[in-house]
C-alpha cells in the first residue's frame, strides 16, 4: 500500500517539478487515526529545492493527485503534511488478493538483481552457544527470510575462527596446564578424547569436536539452516590470506614499518592503520577477516550484512576501512551493513538467572530451548531491538496463557482453524465475490483488513531498516485485530452473505498470521 502511494506521489512529481533531476527521500507514515490511514512528509521535504511552503507544495500535490477510487479524501495538514484516507471499498477488494496470492502474499520481485550475504552467529568454537549467540543467530535467520520475500538472493554464512589465541587456550584448557581458562563439564569430556598434548593441536581438535557435536546441533535446534561453512584456518592454509595481502601490498594499500605490514586503513575513515602480518610473520584476525570478507565479494554478493556481538563494536570501523579498500581493489559497488547486538539476561521472578545444570555457570542456548521450547525462544529474542538490552523473562516464557504474546498469536491461528473447521462440517455452500465484502464494515473488520494489508509494506520497511522486531510486533497487532473482531462480529450465526464475507476475512486473516509466523521461523498450531 505504501508502495502504491509512492508511485502515485512520484508521477505526480514529475508533472509539477519537470526540472527535479531525482526523486526526493520521503517517508509515507501511519499517522493517528483521526487524521487518515497514511501521512507524508514530501512537502517538507521539498520546501528547500523549490523555495514554496510545505503547504503550497502540498495543495499541488492533491491538485495533481485529483479524485482518485483509491482515496475517500487527501488533505493538508500543518505545517505540510498530507494526509491520505483511503477508500473503504479499495480495503475490501484486498481480501479477494490475499487470498488468491495465499502462501505468497506480502512477497514480491523487488530485490530480484539483489544478491545478499547474511553471517551470523560465528561464534569461537571454544564452547557451546551462549544466549548471546542467540539474538544474532535469529535477527539473522529471520532477516534472510525478509529478503527472500523481497525477491533477493540470499545466503546465510558461519565464519568459524578456529586458529588463534582462543584456540590455543582451548588447548590449554582441554590439557588442564597453567594457562587453562575455560571449565565445565564439557572441557571434561574434551579431555577424555584429546590425544595431542601441544595446545594448538588439542585446541584445534576440540574446536572441530565442539562445531560438529555441539554448536552445529544446537543450530540445528534453533531451526537455522546455513548455506555455507568457512573455516579461519583453511583460508589461511589455502593461502588465501597471504595472496590478498600481496595483491593489496602491489596495489600500494600497504606499508613495512618495525618488521610488520600494516594496511592504511587511517586513509578510509578508521583512527588508525592495522597490522596485517605481525612482526613475527603471523597474520592477524584482521587480514583473515578481510580475505573472507574479499571471497564474499568475489562471489558477487551486492549486499553484506555482518551480525556481530557487543564487545566487537570497536571492530567496526577497520573492518568499514578495510571494505573501502576492497571496494576499490575490486571496483565493488556494494553495501556492508554491520549490526551489532546488546547482551541478554535471563531473569525469573526479578532476578537475574545464572545457574545451569550443565556448566554451572551458564545457560546454555540448548537448555533455553528445551527449557521453554523453540517457539517461545524465537520469539523473545526477536521481540526486542538489536541494539536494545534484553531481559528474558523465563516465568512468562513458561507462561500457557495470553499472557505470553506466543501463546496469543498462535491461538489466534488455532482459533481461526477451528471457525473454518466448523463451517466445513456445516458444508456450507460459500461463494466468495466483491459484493460481499461491501457488507464489512464493522469496525472491528474494518481494523482487521487494515492489519492485513500492512504485511507487504511491513516486509519493504525490514528490507530498508533491518529491524526484525517489527515483525513479532506486527503478529501481535494481528492476533488482537483478529481476537477483538472475532468477539464483535459472529462468524457462523451471521446472515449468509454477510457469512460468506467475513468468513472469507478469516481465510485471509489466516494467510497473513501464517505468513508472518512462517517470516519468524515460528509455527502455526491448528489446536492448542
Amino acid at each position: 500500500m505504501k508502495q502504491e502511494l509512492k508511485e502515485i506521489i512520484s508521477r505526480s512529481l514529475t508533472k509539477i517539478y519537470p526540472a527535479l533531476k531525482e526523486m526526493p527521500d520521503f517517508t509515507i507514515d501511519y499517522p493517528q487515526e483521526k487524521f487518515g490511514d497514511f501521512s507524508t512528509n514530501i512537502a517538507l521535504i521539498l520546501e528547500k529545492r523549490t523555495g514554496e511552503r510545505p503547504e503550497t507544495i502540498a495543495n499541488k500535490i492533491i491538485g495533481e493527485i485529483g479524485d482518485k477510487e483509491i482515496f475517500e479524501s487527501v488533505t493538508v495538514a500543518k505545517p505540510g503534511f498530507i494526509n491520505f484516507k483511503i477508500a473503504l471499498p479499495y480495503f475490501q477488494k484486498k481480501i479477494s488478493e490475499i487470498i488468491q496470492a495465499g502462501k505468497n502474499y506480502g512477497q514480491s520481485d523487488l530485490g530480484k538483481d539483489l544478491k545478499v550475504n547474511i553471517e551470523f552467529i560465528s561464534a569461537n568454537p571454544t564452547g557451546p552457544l551462549t544466549l548471546g549467540n542467540g539474538r544474532g543467530g535469529y535477527d539473522g535467520d529471520v532477516l534472510a527470510n525478509v529478503f527472500k520475500a523481497y525477491g533477493a538472493e540470499v545466503e546465510r554464512d558461519y565464519y568459524i575462527n578456529d586458529i588463534g589465541g582462543q584456540i590455543i587456550v582451548l588447548g590449554h584448557s582441554v590439557l588442564k596446564d597453567q594457562e587453562a581458562k575455560y571449565q565445565g563439564p564439557y572441557i571434561e569430556e574434551l579431555t577424555k578424547k584429546i590425544k595431542s598434548k601441544n595446545p594448538q593441536e588439542a585446541g584445534q581438535e576440540a574446536a572441530a569436536i565442539l562445531m560438529e557435536e555441539s554448536i552445529k546441533k544446537t543450530i540445528a535446534k534453533m531451526g537455522i539452516k546455513f548455506n555455507h561453512w568457512f573455516s579461519e584456518k583453511e583460508l589461511v592454509d589455502q593461502g588465501l590470506v597471504s595472496e590478498m595481502t600481496g595483491r593489496l601490498t602491489k596495489l600500494g594499500f600497504t606499508y613495512e614499518k618495525d618488521g610488520a605490514i600494516f594496511l592504511r586503513t587511517s586513509k578510509f575513515g578508521d583512527d588508525k592503520d592495522r597490522v596485517l602480518v605481525t612482526s613475527e610473520g603471523e597474520q592477524t584476525y584482521f587480514s583473515s577477516d578481510i580475505a573472507y570478507h574479499l571471497g564474499k565479494i568475489q562471489r558477487g554478493y551486492g549486499l553484506l550484512i555482518d551480525f556481530w556481538g557487543a564487545d566487537h563494536h570497536g571492530y567496526i570501523k577497520r573492518m568499514q576501512a578495510a571494505i573501502e579498500v576492497l571496494r576499490k581493489q575490486e571496483n565493488w559497488q556494494g553495501e556492508l551493513k554491520i549490526l551489532i547486538s546488546q547482551l541478554v539476561r535471563l531473569v525469573s521472578k526479578g532476578k537475574e538467572f545464572k545457574m545451569s545444570k550443565r556448566t554451572g555457570t551458564y545457560i546454555t542456548l540448548d537448555e533455553l530451548i528445551e527449557e521453554v521450547g523453540l517457539d517461545v525462544t524465537r520469539f523473545f529474542f526477536l521481540e526486542r531491538a538489536l541494539n536494545t538490552h534484553l531481559d528474558f523473562d523465563l516465568d512468562l516464557a513458561k507462561e500457557r496463557s495470553q499472557m505470553n504474546p506466543v501463546y496469543y498469536v498462535q491461538y489466534a491461528f488455532a482459533r481461526i482453524h477451528s471457525i473454518l473447521a466448523k463451517c466445513k462440517m456445516q458444508n456450507a455452500n460459500l461463494k466468495m465475490t466483491n459484493q460481499n465484502f461491501k457488507l464489512l464494515t464493522h469496525p472491528a473488520e474494518i481494523k482487521l483488513i487494515k492489519q492485513l494489508v500492512r504485511l507487504p509494506d511491513l516486509i519493504l520497511e525490514i528490507v530498508a531498516d533491518f529491524q526484525v522486531q517489527k515483525l513479532p510486533a506486527y503478529s501481535i497487532e494481528l492476533a488482537r485485530a483478529f481476537h477483538n473482531f472475532y468477539e464483535q462480529c459472529p462468524v457462523l450465526q451471521a446472515e449468509n452473505d454477510l457469512k460468506n464475507a467475513r468468513l472469507d476475512l478469516v481465510r485471509a486473516t489466516q494467510i497473513v498470521l501464517k505468513n508472518t509466523l512462517d517470516l519468524m521461523g515460528i509455527s502455526a498450531p491448528e489446536k492448542m
